[in-house]
């Protein structure tokens, strides 16, 4: 092949370069959130299965407190220990803290996939922008040559195609990793819910 990907970018003109630059920086940014939500999501499943045999083994608040505590991104131990370093004197209140904690521990779960979101969009528009413009030049440079040969036309378009591909790159694994993590948050969220129900039942009985 005369021309590998390498050199046609290369040899692209500052505007496909450009657009090039941005589908990288949207696709290292993206791939970087992926791996940071595997693990934060992993961490925050194995954390919350923990302190649910805690919780279903009977113990009283200060043992609960004390499992708790030893955990950091289980949403459900978060939102226990949270409640429990509040002042609460009655129900109502109780039910204000669950719900005040509860929305931030969704927000903790959700961080970053907007940006996941985003990227899915968006980059593959940004690449189609850049395969314009390439084949823009690549008419011009067909009009300065004064042929339409194949050896002329094929170098800018095959270079004008690759911020499609670059586009399609960055956008493809955002938009699954998006779904699948918002799909494993609200999991969690929901699971989260259906705790705070029970804990509401709990704290009231220990303020009683």
């Amino acid at each position: 092949m005369q021309y590998s990907a390498i050199q046609l970018i290369l040899q692209a003109g500052y505007v496909v370069k450009v657009v090039l630059l941005i589908l990288l920086f949207f696709s290292v940014v993206s791939w970087a959130i992926i791996f940071y939500k595997y693990r934060y999501i992993s961490r925050a499943n194995k954390e919350t299965d923990v302190f649910l045999r805690s919780y279903r083994a009977g113990r009283d608040l200060k043992g609960l407190l004390i499992a708790a505590r030893s955990i950091n991104l289980s949403p459900l131990a978060n939102i226990f220990k949270f409640t429990s370093s509040e002042n609460i004197v009655d129900k109502a209140e109780i039910k204000r803290s669950l719900r005040r904690f509860s929305a931030l521990e969704s927000a903790k779960l959700e961080k970053y996939l907007s940006f996941l979101a985003t990227t899915g969009s968006t980059t593959p528009f940004i690449g189609l922008f850049g395969t314009v413009w390439g084949i823009m030049n690549a008419f011009r440079g067909i009009g300065a040559a004064g042929s339409a040969s194949l050896a002329v036309v094929a170098p800018g378009i095959a270079e004008a195609l690759i911020t499609t591909a670059a586009g399609l790159a960055a956008a493809i694994p955002a938009v699954i990793a998006y779904n699948y993590y918002l799909s494993r948050a609200r999991q969690l969220i929901i699971e989260m819910e259906d705790f705070s129900e029970e804990l509401l039942d709990f704290f009231s009985k220990e303020t009683e």
